[in-house]
């Protein structure tokens, strides 16, 4: 058994995700000790058991210490033994986006294809949003030779979460190409997303990509912009992603608090 220091680095959830995941497809079972020890809230929170938990589902495997603040956890693998589709809910706004990432690695090599739900929390300060998700890690992926789609059907806000997202993924057919980016390169391309829930009245996505277009012209940068209004279960809310896409074609993802 691989013994992991959770502590190691900035301590993170990414820690747990990961060594989950490689437990998963090298069958090496893991035993994970100071979870997310230098986080304000130490130990695991809902989003890193339901990780554990669907990757457990995927290949069979069985998990110790899955409770709310634990610090150690044992992984057991089976046998991979993927279904076609899925549906997980973080029950929180815990990042939806996180849990996808956890999974990918396990997703990439199943018999077919597959298609997962999930849910939970898609727009949070302390995790990628499902736009980083969508228009910058699985274009990289994608050309590493891994095939996803990704649809947003509700986003999903702090502190009530509620968000879905689908996710459907070809099953590597060959190895996975190396990917090798050093510098971002010269930015070609401005544009973002302007999304706001229940606030179609006092059009807020329109006011943050018009405000956003000022500022920047302003600069000298002429971005473009796309404005959704959606009817989110969960109360008024905003936010705003600007995505520079440079030479190398890699889409640089920085999250914009909403103006």
């Amino acid at each position: 058994m691989i013994e992991i220091d959770g502590s190691q680095y900035s301590g993170s959830g990414t820690i747990v995700r990961q060594a989950v995941a490689f437990s998963a497809l090298t069958g090496q079972p893991v035993h994970i000790v100071n979870a997310r020890t230098r986080r304000p809230k130490p130990g695991l929170r809902h989003q890193h058991i339901r990780v554990v938990q669907a990757i457990g589902e995927l290949v069979n495997g069985t998990a110790e210490g899955l409770s709310p603040g634990s610090q150690e956890i044992i992984f057991r693998p089976g046998t991979l033994r993927i279904g076609r589709r899925y549906l997980w809910d973080i029950g929180t706004a815990g990042s939806t986006t996180m849990l996808g990432l956890g999974i990918l690695p396990v997703l990439a090599f199943a018999s077919s294809s597959v298609n997962v739900e999930l849910r939970g929390g898609l727009f949070q300060d302390c995790a990628p949003s499902v736009f980083h998700l969508q228009h910058v890690m699985l274009p990289l992926l994608h050309r590493m030779g891994l095939e996803v789609e990704l649809v947003m059907e509700r986003p999903g806000y702090v502190p009530r979460g509620e968000g879905i997202v689908h996710l459907a993924v070809q099953p590597v057919r060959k190895p996975l190409r190396h990917l090798r980016i050093e510098e971002p390169g010269m930015v070609t391309r401005l544009w973002g997303i302007a999304l706001s829930s229940h606030l179609e009245k006092r059009h807020v996505s329109e006011r943050m990509a018009d405000a956003a277009q000022e500022v920047l012209e302003e600069r000298g940068i002429g971005p473009t912009s796309t404005c959704n209004t959606t009817g989110s279960p969960c109360s008024p809310a905003q936010s705003w992603r600007c995505l520079p896409i440079s030479v190398r074609e890699c889409v640089w993802g920085r999250i914009k608090p909403a103006p």
